[in-house]
């Protein structure tokens, strides 16, 4: 076989080419039986007849060979143009396949490029927020870092507060006392309890060194630090703001942080009676709001009182204009009764002169005579009525 089985699979198939090759090897068989036979016979000393009729037969092989041959080429041509059309067919649809798919492949891809070029702008306009986020608490770290910027941001929480909770008038800040010091805001309020002194303070390097702590000793140390500068602080208060004859017998101190103020209740007891005990209460941003709530209702209590005798003045002036009006409906009443009296007599006479008239209709022209119009006797005439 060799190169040539190899041309002839590559040109027919693997299945025609052993179907030709067996029928050439069955041919090829038979030809080397017969020259085999011939060599191996023992020749005539004439001519041989089966020579002349084994030449025939081996013609006629030949033709009979050739025929075959010629219809299985023929027919691997119209299986090799079938298989030719069907793979055309068959390569055809796989390419119109293949493009839909790239088609909707294409399609999907465009829409989830766009998605993710939304989401990339969400995500970079997050990033944006998140960069200006950072600078912000930046910019309140070195705030807080500063024990004067830390006082100024508690004193605008606290201003934010008093001025969202009351009136205008039942505060000021910075208000200066008679011993020259200068209250964060004074809650005007009457006598008792009297005016109120809010101090902001906030103790928040203690704080974070009690955070920040982490075995027994440095927390024991980072407590005390804690509690002392909570108790300066109120000892402060204590001696600037509350004055006697002037404001009130206690004070407030501002933590502008729930979190310290939640410290303070929770493990320190200890500073918070103490803070009792000079009259300096504790309040955060929560707890706050509520005393302000507590002062305005006060303050409109206070009010109330100062107009109740206007109230009163008014009442007793409304009483006698309902006086007054209870006499003219008596008054009006009585016309009204009148008027209904009038009115009957007005349709007794009425009546009495309708039927008079109805009389003097029925009146006959024939009337007995002695009688005027048919009228009845004078002595038998009815008196007039008033």
């Amino acid at each position: 076989m060799g190169p040539v089985y190899e041309e002839v699979v590559k040109a027919f198939g693997s299945e025609r080419a052993a179907m030709l090759a067996a029928v050439l090897a069955l041919g090829v068989a038979c030809l080397t039986a017969i020259l085999v036979w011939v060599a191996t016979r023992p020749k005539p000393q004439g001519p041989d007849p089966m020579l002349g009729e084994l030449a025939g037969r081996l013609a006629q092989m030949a033709e009979t060979q050739a025929a075959s041959q010629a219809m299985l080429a023929e027919r691997m041509q119209t299986q090799e143009r079938a298989l030719a059309k069907a793979m055309d067919d068959r390569l055809a649809e796989v390419t119109r396949r293949v493009g839909e798919g790239l088609t909707v492949s294409a399609e999907k891809t465009a829409t989830t490029l766009h998605d993710l070029r939304e989401r990339l702008a969400v995500i970079d306009a997050a990033q944006q927020n998140l960069t200006a986020l950072s600078t912000q608490m930046v910019g309140l770290q070195d705030i807080l870092s500063n024990k004067q910027a830390r006082g100024a941001f508690g004193e605008v929480q606290m201003h934010d507060i008093v001025t969202a909770a009351l009136p205008a008038d039942a505060y000021a800040f910075q208000a200066v006392l008679s011993n020259n010091r200068r209250a964060d805001c004074l809650l005007i309020l009457p006598n008792p309890p009297g005016p109120i002194v809010i101090d902001a303070k906030f103790p928040l390097d203690g704080y974070q060194a009690l955070r920040d702590c982490g075995d027994d000793p440095a927390r024991k140390a980072a407590q005390r630090r804690f509690a002392d500068d909570v108790l300066k602080h109120i000892k402060d208060i204590a001696g600037r703001y509350i004055i006697p004859g002037e404001t009130a017998e206690s004070a407030l101190m501002f933590l502008p942080s729930e979190a310290v103020y939640a410290e303070l209740h929770a493990n320190f007891r200890s500073v918070i009676e103490e803070s009792y005990r000079h009259r300096v209460w504790i309040v955060s941003p929560t707890t706050l709001m509520a005393t302000l709530n507590t002062v305005r209702a006060v303050l409109k209590d206070v009010q109330m009182r100062k107009q109740a005798g206007r109230i009163q003045k008014e009442v007793g002036m409304l009483l006698g204009d309902v006086g007054r009006l209870d006499d003219r409906l008596k008054k009006l009443f009585t016309h009204v009764n009148q008027a209904q009296a009038d009115i009957g007599t007005v349709e007794t006479s009425m009546g009495k002169i309708k039927s008079r008239a109805e009389r003097i209709e029925a009146v006959q022209l024939g009337a007995p005579e002695g009688s005027e119009l048919g009228l009845a006797p004078p002595e038998a005439a009815p008196k007039a009525e008033v």
